[in-house]
């Protein structure tokens, strides 16, 4: 099963993305968006129409750096992105939710979910840009903006390393039952995506299925700008 993003760009396969999930607790999508696109979005960091708010972590303590959520209607490309990774990945959130014995279950449409997160109150979009400079950073979090939580996201780092910028690697750390947590450091070239949980992921333990506690945030960057889209699938509230 894939899910096409648009035309000319690769497609989420759901098997190794399930595959990748379950063995490493994250998985990268090479490609995902293609340069030019890249580019694209980040000239259009400045275009304020296209935000609803702007959000700079030091302020709050998440950080060093800033973000910007988007507002409705989004970008045609953030639009496509959201509607056509939503599938597969709910086909994965459905085998999480029975593994876990957990009562959520997602409809196959992204639509069909936004409305079960508007008649809750949560309406406001929740895709995000994320600008970091010089000496910034991203502490570890969950992005959890109301009742209704979708338990995977994708993240797309649209500036390049190594030309762009120095540092800033994209972290995620699990918290295992009665064990010290395990950090993973994951590997990412421009345009190419991962997928994580938002918050937990099962584990198959020897009694059975068990939930991990995951957070994700950036390392220092130490030299240059980096951007990253940001795709959360459920709304806030």
């Amino acid at each position: 099963m894939t899910a096409a993003v648009h035309a000319g760009s690769p497609t989420l396969d759901a098997g190794k993305t399930a595959e990748s999930l379950s063995a490493l607790g994250y998985a990268v999508v090479p490609g995902l968006l293609p340069a030019p696109a890249c580019r694209a979005l980040i000239e259009d960091y400045g275009r304020e129409s296209a935000f609803r708010s702007r959000v700079v972590m030091s302020r709050h303590g998440y950080g060093r750096g800033e973000y910007k959520y988007f507002a409705y209607p989004l970008p045609d490309p953030v639009a496509a992105l959201r509607t056509a990774l939503y599938p597969p990945l709910a086909a994965i959130a459905n085998r999480w939710s029975e593994a876990l014995r957990l009562e959520a279950r997602y409809p196959v449409d992204h639509a069909a979910y936004l409305d079960i997160c508007h008649a809750a109150g949560q309406t406001r979009p929740t895709p995000l840009m994320l600008k970091y400079g010089p000496d910034d950073y991203n502490c570890l979090h969950q992005d959890l903006y109301g009742e209704h939580v979708f338990p995977l996201q994708v993240a797309v780092l649209l500036s390049a390393p190594g030309a762009d910028f120095t540092g800033g690697e994209f972290v995620l750390t699990e918290q295992r039952p009665r064990m010290q947590s395990r950090a993973a450091v994951v590997p990412l070239d421009r345009g190419d995506a991962v997928v994580f949980p938002v918050r937990h992921r099962p584990a198959q333990g020897a009694r059975g299925a068990y939930r991990l506690t995951v957070r994700h945030g950036v390392s220092r960057v130490r030299s240059g700008d980096r951007y990253t889209l940001g795709i959360i699938f459920h709304d806030a509230a």
